[in-house]
């Protein structure tokens, strides 16, 4: 009879274990349950930033063509290199000025010949007017003389026709002074000219910036309305970040938002800001520009790819370590203990942030969630919990900038 009683329980011990051990199930854990130990965290509120991977290249904010504003002239001298910082108004080439010397000395000839040719059309004209005066005061007394009949009227009328010439001969004295000022002034003119072009042989920066390129060869005939500038600048050295957003963002991007851009072969980011944001979008790429103005740094250099990672918003979350959620085909979950025991949360994430995930529902702040949720651990599970340490400041970096790739939720 004994036999057959232990060969019953052993049955139904079985029989209990292949029908899922309920009666198990209900009896209360064992030390060895008690004694499985897992790493919990608590669900926390921290800042969350939602942010986007852009990339793209570095191109000069404003770029300026300089080049030679006569032409025909030899380039004599060049004065700044690429990478030259030049302010506005300084002189970047030289050209040929022997010709224009030449036609200067020219100018100041003429200039003083026009000027002895007014004095003496001045001097002519105070003759004339001398013997205009000296003509109508003889006429005067030839008509008083005719009145007492000393005088005839023959030597009146004769008296009267030199006065009308000298008169003729003051207004064309008049007027050849006139021309002769005239071509003064044509002079003057001729002169202003030449120094301009004189000027002008002094190629200049137009703004303040940074050489970016020099096409300028000592010996060549420069040309002002073809070929290539003799020079090229940024202007004020400013750079920017030419970089390529997806349409599904182009709608969340503002002008001014902050941006952490890292050209190739930088060790460290550099501060950016939204500058300018395209008004369209390319039709075959579906992608918009976006220009992100970025600090002063004279190690950026136009033409470098970099990659920048844009705030697209910023709030406070409740959230947890990346690692404590896991994802099925009915979305998103974490473990949570309490009194020991193993519970699954269904939650809603949110932003991804350094190495944590926001979590919109399914938990609360304080709650004791599993840090490494792996499969062995089901809901109902005894454990023992035991505070997990926080991830280390390079490791919380590292994984935060591997979860802002697509920036989205």
């Amino acid at each position: 009879m004994l036999r057959l009683a232990r060969s019953a329980t052993f049955f139904a011990f079985a029989a209990g274990i292949l029908a899922g051990a309920p009666a198990l199930a209900q009896t209360p854990p064992t030390e060895a349950a008690k004694g499985l130990t897992v790493s919990v965290t608590h669900a926390q509120r921290r800042d969350m930033s939602e942010t986007l991977l852009v990339t793209g290249s570095l191109l000069p904010r404003e770029e300026i063509q300089v080049g030679p504003e006569i032409e025909g002239y030899r380039l004599v001298e060049i004065l700044a290199e690429v990478g030259d910082k030049v302010e506005k108004g300084q002189v970047l080439a030289r050209l040929s000025r022997d010709m224009l010397d030449v036609q200067l000395a020219q100018n100041t000839a003429n200039a003083a010949k026009a000027k002895a040719t007014i004095a003496q059309q001045r001097a002519n004209i105070d003759q004339m007017l001398a013997q205009e005066a000296e003509a109508t005061s003889a006429v005067e007394r030839t008509r008083q003389l005719r009145k007492t009949g000393v005088a005839s009227q023959e030597a009146l009328d004769e008296r009267e026709r030199a006065v009308k010439v000298a008169a003729a001969q003051v207004a064309a004295a008049r007027e050849t002074l006139l021309a002769s000022e005239a071509d003064a002034k044509f002079v003057d003119a001729q002169r202003a000219e030449i120094e301009l072009r004189l000027k002008r042989t002094d190629v200049k920066a137009p703004e303040a910036g940074v050489v970016l390129s020099r096409d300028a060869r000592i010996g060549a005939i420069v040309l002002s309305t073809r070929g290539e500038p003799l020079f090229r600048i940024a202007e004020g050295g400013a750079v920017d970040l030419d970089a390529e957003v997806p349409e599904s963002i182009m709608a969340r991007m503002k002008v001014g938002q902050k941006v952490q851009v890292t050209p190739a072969g930088f060790t460290s980011p550099v501060d950016g800001t939204v500058r300018l944001i395209s008004a369209q979008l390319d039709k075959a790429t579906r992608l918009g520009k976006v220009k992100i103005a970025l600090a002063d740094d004279p190690r950026l250099r136009p033409g470098t790819y970099a990659r920048g990672v844009v705030e697209l918003g910023r709030h406070e979350g409740l959230s947890v370590p990346l690692s404590a959620v896991m994802f099925d085909a009915e979305g998103a979950y974490v473990l949570v203990v309490k009194d020991g025991v193993v519970a699954e949360r269904r939650v809603e994430a949110g932003l991804k942030n350094q190495g944590r995930i926001e979590i919109l529902h399914g938990v609360t702040a304080g709650d004791q969630v599993v840090a490494r949720a792996g499969g062995f651990l089901r809901d109902g599970d005894h454990v023992t919990a035991v505070e997990a340490l926080e991830v280390n400041a390079k490791d919380a970096s590292a994984k935060g900038r591997a979860g802002t790739v697509s920036g989205a939720r």
